[in-house]
This record gives structure tokens, sequence and C-alpha cells, in this order.
């Protein structure tokens, strides 16, 4: 017991450690190396399978898909992970790419799926090898493509 001082004991709350139960699925590294080496893909959408214990690819976009076509794969009420391959010119006129890491947690999801995706984040994000943005967003608004630009430069 934890003693507060002239309040008696308080209970002392042990959290497990989410994030190392959760494993990644293969199929999401291999997916992952190929949007960054062969750009089949635009962008990755991924989902926690609570029940599996594991990540998992929820889509894949092929490459000609747009940014609006990707947000359009981020449920309104769920929380998911995304990786997003986004293209852009630089002021000195050269083309670029960058890897955005999206953690997509929107306000009305439910809190344990919240926790869950958060206490995972770290752990996935490590497995995707070549990330170079990351954002956090809980509605559209803070991952709009003005917004995606600014952090690309």
């Amino acid at each position: 017991m934890v003693w507060a001082s002239g309040s008696g004991p308080l209970p002392v709350v042990s959290v497990a450690n989410s994030s190392s139960g959760m494993a990644v699925n293969d199929e999401c590294k291999l997916r992952f190396l190929e949007l960054k080496t062969k750009r089949i893909y635009r962008f990755i959408v991924f989902k926690i399978d609570e029940k599996a214990q594991q990540v998992k690819v929820d889509r894949a976009g092929e490459s000609k898909e747009s940014y609006e076509d990707f947000t359009a794969c981020l449920p309104a009420d769920e929380c998911r992970y995304a990786v997003y391959d986004f293209d852009f010119t630089t002021k000195e006129n050269c083309q670029k790419s960058k890897i955005f890491f999206v953690a997509w947690s929107p306000d009305t999801s439910r809190v344990r799926s919240k926790m869950l995706y958060a206490s995972s984040k770290d752990r996935f994000r490590r497995e995707l090898d070549g990330v170079q943005v990351e954002l956090q967003a809980t509605d559209p608004s803070e991952i709009s493509l003005d917004i995606v630009k600014q952090r690309a430069l």
C-alpha cells in the first residue's frame, strides 16, 4: 500500500503494458516495404484486431489514389494507424516524397480503443522503418492537405 499523508492507504494500480502483447502481422511490414521501395501503394490503413491481439492491414490504396481517397478510408468513429506516401515539389522545384505516419484517434471512438491504439503506437511505429513525419489526429482538420504540405517542407 502507498500511504498518503493523513489519509490512510491508497491502492497502487498496476497497469499492464498493452504494447508488449500487441503483435504486428507480417503483412503490415510487407505492404509497408512495398509502399516504401516499389511505390505500389499510395497509402496503407492499419487496424488493431483485438481478438487476435495484432495489428493488421485494413486497406491498401493503389498508387493512383488521391489524398481524399486516403482520408475517406479513416472511419469517423474508430481509431486506425496509417501511412501515406506524399509527393510534393520543393521551393527549388525538386520532386520529393515523404512517408507520413498517422495516428488516427477520433473523439467519437471508444475510450478503450483510444487507449489501446495510444499504448501500442510507439512499438508499431518502430516496425515501419522509413517514416519521416508523424501526425496525430482526432478530426479531419488535423490531417488536412494543407497541414501535410506544411509538415513535408
